[in-house]
């Protein structure tokens, strides 16, 4: 089956309808510096910066030809010559996440926003060439009215259009949180699963009214939950943690070899799963041990001041204090008796001696650690340390947001990769990180992991779009895939 990715940022959605069974067509993606990542790990591996570079020199037309477009979609839309190859190429899927920042609930929410022109692009391509099916994946941000400008929520636009334009399409608007699908975080996204009319009709699926929101496998079986052909099935039981994700990578490496065991167990199957499925990328061919050093694998360097701060953080974690202590120990409004009394009074919840995950020695007196909370006192606390028991918060698209759980740094690009569920032979390329106004325009590393859509959430989708397809142009109904049908009540 063949799909098209528009705005495919680094390839995570690609890489798992790929691992779904699909069969890249087309992808557009308008930053050189994501679309570089992309062709990497999905159409060749790049030898050199003047390999790359000579690449963004060729035409549309001769990148089209190589399967990645580095430009608009816009600019896709405008050339004939490659839309005419993409009517006749019979296209099974259109898929694609249109930049958020516009629909986003941190944004402004301005309806006039030139990004919140971009779906209309990807439903413009869709009407161009009338997929079999069509995925569209945005933040949550996209449900919500625009109620400043008396606008309504895009995705009910969306949906309308999808299932008025010709030939039709049947659809669902989906509630998705990766840590349903086997990602050990937390990212709950909008999902719009589209079928086309005739393709639905055979399969006797009808729009689903409302939004379906995923779960884990043991909670499917409360009263009245109800599961939409068009829905991905869920196969996970209960959410992966931090612990599974980067138990076997210590200060930038491999974990040894005596860890067989553990990933021989439940335990280690995610992290085996990242290190050595070799299914994920064909194209890669280094050969993953047990020893060595990762990929993206870069170590943060950290002033002693930061680092201290952030022993600290974790010390606060473990005693479950908040943050803001520092605030106080910042606050020159409050007099520095009743300032110490009050961070005091917190600290006395702490064990002593007091070390850090990594063993360093804090304090050995709750008087001892007040003066050093004092000396590292700020007003800005953002980060916050991963919780080794527990899934990620959402990954977002800066270095700094999060701090490792056991050392006193800020986490690597291949870390906050595995809390994605891209595979460790994934190679993230261009620069890691960028700065100042260069963040409007510039896609580093971190932002191409933070923006993607986690693979095994795309493998999952992909996978039952894929079903749906192949059964509606199979003449007879697998089994499998008729008794899921079976199950699925649809409104």
């Amino acid at each position: 089956m063949k799909y098209i990715d528009l705005f495919s940022g680094c390839g995570g959605l690609s890489l798992g309808l790929e691992k779904a069974g699909f069969e890249l067509a087309l992808a557009v993606e308008k930053s050189p510096m994501a679309a570089e990542t992309f062709h990497h790990n999905l159409i060749g591996r790049i030898g050199s910066k003047t390999e790359w570079d000579n690449y963004l020199q060729l035409s549309i037309d001769e990148q089209f030809d190589n399967k990645l477009i580095v430009n608009e979609v816009k600019a896709v839309l405008e050339n004939e010559y490659i839309m005419d190859c993409l009517e006749n190429e019979g296209i099974d899927l259109i898929a694609g996440g249109p930049p958020c920042q516009g629909f986003s609930m941190a944004g402004r929410r301005n309806p006039k926003d030139i990004r919140n022109q971009l779906p209309w692009q990807f439903l413009e391509m869709v009407e161009r060439i009338h997929p079999k099916a069509v995925l569209i994946e945005n933040v949550l941000g996209i449900k919500h009215n625009f109620e400043k400008h008396r606008e309504k929520a895009p995705i009910e636009e969306i949906n309308s259009v999808l299932q008025e334009m010709w030939p039709g399409y049947v659809t669902l608007l989906m509630e998705v949180n990766a840590a349903h699908f086997g990602v050990p975080q937390h990212r709950p996204r909008v999902m719009v699963i589209a079928l086309r009319a005739d393709i639905a009709q055979k399969l006797k699926i009808v729009s689903w009214n409302g939004f379906w929101k995923s779960s884990f496998l043991s909670e499917e079986f409360n009263v009245g939950y109800k599961q939409p052909a068009l829905a991905p099935i869920c196969r996970v039981k209960e959410a992966l943690t931090v612990r599974h994700a980067l138990w076997d990578l210590k200060q930038g490496r491999y974990a040894a070899t005596s860890l067989d065991d553990q990933y021989n167990s439940s335990a280690g199957a995610y992290a085996k799963q990242m290190r050595s499925d070799k299914t994920w990328l064909p194209l890669a061919s280094k050969t993953f041990g047990y020893e060595g050093e990762a990929e993206n694998q870069t170590l943060r360097n950290h002033s002693e001041q930061i680092s201290s701060r952030f022993r600290l953080y974790q010390l606060f974690q473990q005693f479950d204090l908040p943050p803001k202590i520092f605030n106080t120990a910042a606050d020159q409004t409050i007099n520095s008796v009743e300032r110490n009394r009050l961070i005091k009074s917190a600290l006395m919840k702490i064990v002593y001696p007091a070390r850090s995950p990594d063993g360093t020695m804090i304090a050995k007196t709750v008087e001892e650690l007040l003066e050093k909370v004092l000396s590292l006192s700020t007003k800005k606390h953002s980060q916050r340390p991963l919780r080794l028991a527990f899934p990620s918060p959402t990954v977002l698209s800066m270095p700094d947001d999060f701090v490792h759980p056991l050392e006193p740094r800020t986490m690597t690009v291949r870390e906050m990769a595995r809390l994605q569920s891209f595979p460790d032979n994934f190679v993230f390329r261009a620069k890691e990180t960028t700065g100042s106004l260069r963040r409007r325009f510039e896609v580093p590393q971190y932002t191409q992991v933070g923006n993607a859509v986690p693979p095994l959430l795309a493998f999952s989708v992909g996978q039952r779009i894929s079903e749906l397809i192949e059964t509606a142009l199979t003449p007879s109904l697998s089994v499998k895939v008729k008794k899921t049908l079976q199950r699925a009540r649809v409104s």
